[in-house]
């Protein structure tokens, strides 16, 4: 496909080729990138495919617009609470973290704008992280009334140290460029009009290399983490798995839903 532009399902994700480098750029710009069943599922191909394809070297994820990723879909999170009709998709959250978790080549992130949830904490899963210096980062879940997800909880303190992530992870805040950097969340800050181009030439000069000593290197490093990640996926969704419906993400989801800031105070106590 060198040098083609592709669509997955509904076009919610563009592929191309060049170089020996794949670059999936995910392209739901009028929902800031937001993840539906949808893209979940055609991110989750598309890094299957990209780990299959032997012309593939080094794989260059990004998104349209103004926006990396705005998380998961809130719309289609509450529909899937209230709609007993609801449809889920072939792979969903769950077959997207575990094809990061398998995906055996160099993985690159070139954030080119607001990452949350997914948006952020797949930087766990990545090798090189890129930031436009005017993008922003972050966890939402405790104002979603949710918990960790994607190994987060264990993938985060690994890279940031424990009270980076904890302050990340608890308060639901945003964090700037230049935090994320100064922590070591991302690798290297660029200007905006500069971040495809920069990120672009690294994944290029890994991709001149041999691909078996691309996947030897990053199998010794990773290997390692493997049942710690597992263990901890198992623990975060236990915990959201609890949340989600709950009276908390009950009413961040209404809240959203009708364009308010939500209100935990009345809550019962424990929610």
């Amino acid at each position: 496909m060198a040098g083609n532009s592709e669509g997955g399902p509904d076009r919610v994700l563009e592929v191309r080729d060049a170089d020996r480098v794949r670059t999936l750029t995910l392209s739901r710009p009028g929902a800031l990138n937001a993840f539906n069943e949808t893209l979940y599922d055609a991110l989750t191909e598309a890094l299957r495919e990209a780990a299959r394809d032997p012309s593939v070297a080094v794989v260059l994820l990004t998104g349209q617009g103004r926006a990396f990723s705005a998380g998961t879909d809130l719309l289609e999170m509450g529909q899937r609470i209230t709609d007993p009709d609801f449809v889920p998709g072939a792979h969903g959250f769950m077959g997207l973290i575990d094809a990061l978790a398998a995906f055996d080549k160099p993985l690159i992130l070139a954030i080119n704008g607001l990452g949350l949830g997914i948006g952020m904490t797949v930087i766990g899963f990545a090798d090189l992280a890129f930031m436009a210096d005017d993008a922003r980062l972050k966890c939402p879940f405790t104002s979603l009334g949710v918990a960790p997800e994607a190994a987060s909880s264990y993938l985060l303190p690994r890279l940031v140290g424990r009270q980076n992530a904890a302050w990340a992870l608890l308060s639901s805040e945003w964090i700037s460029a230049r935090d994320a950097h100064e922590m070591g969340l991302v690798w290297k800050l660029c200007a905006p009009d500069e971040l495809h181009a920069v990120a672009g030439d690294h994944a290029r000069r890994l991709a001149r290399l041999p691909v078996s000593s691309l996947r030897a290197v990053k199998r010794t490093m990773i290997e390692p983490l493997t049942r710690q990640i597992a263990e901890a996926r198992e623990r975060e969704n236990r915990c959201f798995a609890d949340l989600m419906g709950g009276p908390a993400n009950a009413e961040a989801l209404a809240a959203f839903a009708e364009g308010r800031q939500p209100d935990f105070t009345s809550l019962p106590d424990g929610a």
